[in-house]
């Protein structure tokens, strides 16, 4: 169905407000939204009506609900439940948007890839310049990031540069874990477990007693002993006791999470509660690495 720009408009208004309302939206306020003459919007209403794209709601609670035949005019989809794509600006989280498409305009250029992004809400506060944010998006979480290069409002797109895009992938962590853990008995000396380190090429790993994983002990923790002069200590003295721990099932973006909340470089992946391995900040870029 071909509509004008002003028609175009005032359907995409009338979604995004009735998104956030729940409720029939009044022409006053669809036109202070789209900077409009009250009288030009009543009138373009008639013509949408005729259409089929837009129902009248009497009352003193009344006014306009768009018809599944608008979403279908302006290409968007229509969910009963929606998952929100989140949208920064300038780093400030957008209230009310969310994403509902990112195409690609220019992927072959080396130095440029531009794109487009189609927003569920008001994308009036956008400008040329701005930093923008989208995602993670529920399926794949990918976040793409850019600067706005141009705004549509008759189709309610950002045309934007992107600088980064970062997807992390679905599969549960413990599809990372490597076949053979390396593990450090609690009554090593520095000098042993230094030794295990440097011939495994690893920098941390789990220290176990009699069986039971009891602590996780680093290159770190090891230098920070033998700077203080502390050199004849045993690693159970010097390791840490605390171990924070996720369950093999735990996908990968969510894993990312709990190494930047917790602070820490290694995480004890379970199984049942069962240690079955351990996984680092280095194995997760890793797994990131594009080859």
């Amino acid at each position: 169905m071909e509509l004008t720009p002003i028609q175009r408009e005032i359907l995409t208004a009338l979604i995004n407000l009735y998104r956030q309302n729940k409720s029939a939206i009044k022409g006053e306020i669809i036109a202070e939204v789209i900077d409009r003459n009250p009288g030009t919007v009543r009138n373009q209403m008639q013509s949408l009506k005729a259409l089929g794209l837009v129902e009248g709601v009497p009352g003193p609670k009344g006014g306009y609900k768009a018809t599944g035949a608008s979403y279908a005019a302006l290409n968007v989809d229509e969910l009963e439940m929606e998952a929100v794509v989140p949208i920064y600006k300038d780093k400030k989280f957008m209230e009310g948007l969310t994403a509902a498409e990112i195409s690609f305009t220019t992927v072959r250029h080396p130095d440029t890839c531009n794109g487009i992004i189609r927003i569920l809400g008001d994308i009036r506060d956008f400008d040329t310049g701005n930093i923008i944010q989208v995602g993670p998006t529920p399926v794949n979480k990918l976040i793409v990031r850019g600067k706005v290069m141009g705004r549509d409002d008759s189709s309610n797109a950002l045309l934007f540069s992107i600088t980064e895009m970062v997807s992390l992938p679905k599969r549960p962590i413990k599809d990372y874990l490597s076949n053979k853990t390396i593990t450090i008995p609690a009554n090593a000396t520095i000098q042993e477990a230094a030794r295990i380190f440097t011939r495994n090429n690893i920098h941390g790993a789990p220290v176990e007693d009699k069986g039971t994983m009891v602590g996780v002990i680093t290159f770190t923790d090891i230098g920070n002993t033998l700077a203080s002069g502390k050199v004849n200590l045993k690693i159970r003295e010097i390791m840490s006791k605390e171990i924070i721990s996720v369950d093999g099932e735990t996908p990968l973006y969510d894993v990312v999470k709990v190494f930047d909340q917790k602070k820490v470089g290694r995480l004890m992946v379970t199984d049942g509660g069962r240690y079955i391995g351990i996984i680092s900040k280095t194995d997760v870029l890793h797994e990131m690495a594009v080859y």
